[in-house]
């Protein structure tokens, strides 16, 4: 079967380039999940164990899957600064491309890939699954209710306790590593989805850690005309606080408790399963003028509606849930925030004119 019969038969085959954390625990059980996907090959050095976890699909080391024939678009789950050669080598033959956070390890890379998928008429996505948790769904949703009047803050949080530092490549220095690069492009990504592009970014960033090689603590503000938004990243905080937080002229909205998809998909649980993404937390919304406090069920969380809205642009030629558009305009404040904890001042955020309008 080639590429045009596939689609022909309503089938987009995936090649999945890595299987470690990522794409054991989020890629595959969402590929796996989605009707008109199928797991045709899987690159990985783990090998001959893999063959008895995906007994239909082809075990073939990481370098073949770009160019390998029984696939049509391949999602690249590996270290981070190996994502832009993987993704320039799949476009180059003629696939479409997913790549896990972060997109790439600079914004020129970015850029680069986007002007190769253009030019190729590939589709190319970053698999920002986020925008599919319980908490920003809900915050979509509070939005759109106007209920929160005009709306001037916004903060979200990752925060975690991980005190040890741990021997793997996120936590020793070099491109790519460190907690904001892993779980900034989240963080940036959702306040795009939700409010647009900022005009300028200020960040502060440190290691505060017994041993920290790398980056463990991370705040960033976003500036608006009329809104700030605080994004925070620890690995020293227990306890609980507001997984995100929205004020308004008219009431604030906040989300306690984190989504529980990551954690169901841990253990082994499909997004198939009817109890898959149900939130047991609550929303609680406060009214300014009162006080009043009022509680919403948290909506259920799909992370594979990513893999539902790329299959649907593939096949049917809808528009991509996330765009080259978004992954370059998240790179951009990523290496901005960057830039600004370095410098300690706030920047603008270095999208050229062209790459501005498109938000506009």
């Amino acid at each position: 079967m080639n590429r045009a019969e596939a689609k022909e038969a309503g089938i987009v085959r995936v090649g999945l380039i890595g299987y470690g954390y990522a794409g054991k625990t989020f890629h595959a059980p969402s590929i796996l999940a989605v009707d008109g996907m199928k797991l045709t090959v899987v690159g990985s050095s783990k090998g001959d164990p893999l063959r008895e976890v995906f007994p239909d699909s082809v075990i073939c080391a990481v370098e073949d899957v770009p160019t390998h024939d029984e696939v049509d678009l391949v999602v690249i789950a590996t270290p981070n600064d190996s994502h832009y050669p993987l993704a320039k080598a799949a476009l180059l033959a003629g696939k479409d491309v997913v790549i896990d956070k972060p997109f790439t390890v600079t914004l020129e890379e970015a850029r680069s890939l986007r002007a190769i998928a253009e030019s190729e008429g590939l589709l190319l996505s970053a698999f920002h699954n986020r925008r599919w948790e319980s908490e920003i769904v809900a915050a979509k949703e509070i939005l759109a209710s106007g209920e929160l009047g005009r709306v001037t803050h916004f903060e979200c949080h990752m925060d975690r306790f991980r005190p040890n530092v741990r021997q793997r490549w996120r936590e020793d220095p070099g491109p790519g590593a460190g907690l904001w690069f892993d779980l900034g492009p989240h963080l940036i990504d959702l306040s795009l989805y939700l409010f647009g592009m900022p005009k300028a970014v200020s960040g502060s960033l440190a290691a505060m850690r017994d041993g920290g090689k790398t980056d463990d603590w991370a705040h960033i503000q976003l500036i608006y005309d009329h809104m700030r938004i605080v994004l925070n990243a620890t690995l020293l905080s227990s306890g609980g606080a507001p997984r995100a937080l929205i004020h308004g002229t008219k009431a604030s909205w906040a989300k306690y408790g984190q989504d529980v998809q990551e954690e169901q998909l841990k253990t082994g649980i499909s997004p198939r399963d009817p109890a898959f993404g149900i939130d047991p937390t609550m929303c609680v919304v406060s009214d300014g003028e009162t006080g009043a406090k009022r509680e919403i069920p948290s909506p259920r969380g799909n992370q594979k509606g990513y893999y539902e809205g790329v299959r649907d642009a593939i096949l049917r030629g809808s528009a991509l849930p996330v765009t080259a558009r978004d992954a370059v305009a998240t790179m951009a404040i990523l290496e901005a925030s960057f830039e600004s904890g370095r410098e300690g001042r706030v920047l603008p955020i270095p999208l050229t004119d062209a790459e501005k309008a498109e938000w506009a």
